[in-house]
Formats: C-alpha cells, structure tokens, sequence
C-alpha cells in the first residue's frame, strides 16, 4: 500500500513538473505569436501579408514532421523536446539583435516564424507522445484535458501581457520574455527523470532507417480503420475553421477597428471559453463514447461561425468566442486521448506526426487561398458558409456508425498495463 502510494506519488509530481515546464514555454511563445501577429496586422491589414506570414508558419513544420514521428518514436523525447525548444529561443534571441539593430521589415520575421515552425513541428509530435508513459491510461483524458486547461490559462494572461507590453514597451522587450521563459521550461524538463519505454530503447539501437521507419508509420495509419477516418475527419474539419481560427484578428480590424483593446478583448474572450471548457470537460470527462463529445463541439462551432457572419455588436461577438473557446477541448482531447489509448507506444510519435502532417497542411491551403480571398470579398460571408458546412459535418460524423463505434475507450483487463500498450485496439482492416 505504502509503495504504491509513494508511487502515484512520484507520478504526479512528474506531471504536474512535465505540465508546468511546457505551460512556462507555451507562454514566451505565445507572447512571441501576438506581438508578431498583431504587428503586421495593424501595419499592413493585408490578407496576403497574413497569408505569406501563414506560410512560412506552416510548411517547415510540415517538412520537418516527415521526419519528426521517427525520430520520436526511436529517440529519447525529453531530449527532443529541450533541443526543439532551445532552437526556438535562440532564433527569438536573433530576432530581437536584427531588431534592435534596424531591421525592421517583414523578411527577418518572415525567416524567424520558418524556424519557430521547425522547432514545432519537432517538439509537438514528442509532447504528445510521451504523456502515456508518465500518465497511467486511465488518468489520459483527465490529464490531457487538464493540460488543455493550463494551455488556455496561459493564452489567457498571454495576449493581455502581449498588449500590455507593447502600449508601454517595444518589440525586443516582448521577444526577450520568450527567451526567458523557454530557459527556465527547459531547466524543469532537463532534471527530471523520464524512463523511455523498452521498446523504444530496442528501436534505438537498431539502425536508423528514417525511409523505412517513416513507410512503416504511414502503413500503420492509412492501414489502421480508425486512424484512417480520423485522419479524413481532421483534415475537413481543420479547412473549415480556418476562417474564424486563423483571420478573427483580420475580421476584428476590419469589423470593428485597429485596437489593441480589440485584438486583447478578443483574444482574452476565447481563452475564457477555452479554460472554462477545461474545466467542465476535466470533470465531466466527455460523453462515454468520445467521438460524440467531439461532434457535439463541431456544431456548437458551426452555428457561431454562422452568427459571427452577421457581424453582431463587438460585445455580442464577443459573447460567441467564448462559447467558442467553450467548444476547443471538445475537437483536441478525444482525438488525442483516442490515439494515446489505441496506438501502440512504439508507433505514436509517427502517428501524431502523420496527422499533424495533415492538419497543418489543410490549414496552410487554406490560408492561402483565404488570405487573398478576403482582400476580394468580405470575411463574413466566407465564415457564414465554412459554419454551415460544419454544422454538414457533423451530421456526415454522426451517421458514419461504423466509424461512431470506435470513440469508445478499450476495454480494460486485469493484464493491462497503466502505461503504454503494444497492442493496437483500434479495428483494423486486412
């Protein structure tokens, strides 16, 4: 009895430090992003600029996570993640000497957002995957949801640090905090003790083969019925909220003007949602078959899109971001609880990878084809449509019966283990 406390114990301050080391980083990043955005927003209110400065967000991340599930799946992911995470600072830190000695045009930040986007496109992948092997398999939707709460928590104080900081500040003063923050994320994450799982160990000392491995990887996901779909859900779903996810600091400007109190009240109005929406998904734990618990956040999303494209009184536009922010740990923690639990250990990394791959490719697309689009025709008349046709996504979601069975967690036996399994649990087709 005393062991097992001592345990459980250790685990949880394990969690807690692992969570408080990536929430310290996610908010010097996230200072980074809103005074970056907000900047080339107010300066040039062009869609193209935004759509250029989506780019060079997206498309290394996308290279680079080619690549990034292997190594996460072979390699030590604590590592991966202080090196991934240094990498970002350091290119913040150059940032801030082009900054301060003149450069003041969109090609240095054009360059720093491509290496952030590398850093990501390793880090991510590794984040996500070695959660199951310091959280037992029946605390993942708990924790992933607590997680999810900490994040909002953090984009919450963020975007209003951001604005505070840039009333009274400059520029290289926001970008420092990033620095900072990111080296004391990396001290946390650098004393713990982290086991990597044994099959990972025997991978590692194998001969890297990133081809083979990364074939293996895409076999498993496009072989695998439930990761499959999953993919192809993501992938509608990620082109439908592009709109509102990627151009509300566009639509604000232009909706109800060129304010940092706008772009801050905005911003804090759906991290409000987002926190509460931990909360109450943290304690409730979501519908028994989780791909309900995600349909029910794609419709509510869908019908504020809609209303958001009557342009309502800024008040009530921002009463339905935070029924939106309501709705984001619906569409992230039953994908990702899903994948932790019937994923096996040694493939995990490739598979988040796979479909961050797809995701972020979506979204790219679709920034790029917004972007200049709403320098053509009006935002709200693009989120009225992508909200009616997630409200049709839902509907497709709920009628596919064969995919619905498959939200439900594994079942557990006295055999299984509280970490990572090896066994996939998911239907697979021959």
């Amino acid at each position: 009895m005393y062991q097992r406390f001592r345990s459980s114990l250790q685990n949880n301050r394990k969690i807690v430090a692992f969570l408080t080391s990536q929430a310290i980083s996610l908010f010097g990043s996230s200072l980074v992003q809103y005074a970056i955005m907000w900047n080339i927003t107010l300066s040039t209110q062009s869609g193209v600029v935004l759509a250029i400065y989506s780019v060079c967000s997206f498309l290394p991340q996308i290279i680079v996570s080619l690549f990034a599930g292997v190594f996460a799946d072979r390699y030590d992911r604590k590592k991966l993640i202080i090196i991934a995470d240094g990498t970002i600072a350091l290119s913040t830190l150059a940032l801030i000497f082009l900054t301060m000695a003149g450069y003041t045009g969109l090609v240095p930040i054009y360059i720093v957002a491509a290496i952030r986007s590398l850093g990501s496109g390793v880090q991510n992948p590794a984040v996500n995957a070695i959660l199951p092997q310091i959280v037992p398999e029946e605390k993942l939707m708990r924790v992933n949801s607590i997680n999810g709460t900490i994040q909002s928590v953090v984009m919450l104080v963020a975007p209003a640090v951001a604005g505070a900081v840039l009333a009274l500040g400059t520029l290289p003063q926001i970008l420092m905090i990033d620095v900072v923050t990111a080296a004391i994320g990396i001290g946390i994450l650098a004393v713990m003790h982290i086991a990597p799982n044994p099959q990972m160990q025997k991978s590692a000392n194998e001969k890297l083969d990133v081809f083979g491995d990364l074939v293996t990887g895409v076999r498993y996901t496009f072989g695998n019925f439930f990761v499959r779909r999953l993919t192809l859900y993501s992938l509608a779903a990620n082109l439908m909220v592009v709109p509102l996810a990627l151009f509300n600091v566009l639509f604000v400007t232009r909706a109800y003007g060129d304010s940092y109190f706008y772009l801050t009240a905005n911003e804090i109005a759906f991290f409000v949602g987002s926190i509460i929406g931990g909360i109450v998904l943290a304690s409730w734990g979501g519908f028994k078959n989780r791909l309900l618990t995600l349909a029910f956040g794609c419709a509510v999303f869908g019908a504020m899109g809609i209303a958001i494209g009557f342009v309502p009184p800024f008040w009530v536009y921002l009463g339905f971001m935070v029924v939106i922010g309501l709705t984001m740990p619906t569409f992230q923690t039953p994908i990702m609880v899903l994948l932790q639990e019937k994923v096996p250990g040694t493939m995990l990394g490739r598979v988040f990878s796979l479909i961050q791959i797809v995701s972020i490719s979506v979204m790219l697309i679709g920034s790029v084809v917004f972007g200049p689009l709403f320098d053509i025709i009006s935002i709200q008349s693009v989120m009225k449509v992508t909200g009616l046709l997630m409200l049709v996504y839902t509907a497709v979601l709920l009628l596919d019966k064969q995919f619905l069975r498959e939200g439900f967690a594994p079942a557990k036996t006295e055999e299984t283990l509280p970490q990572l399994t090896e066994t996939p649990t998911a239907t697979e087709e021959n």
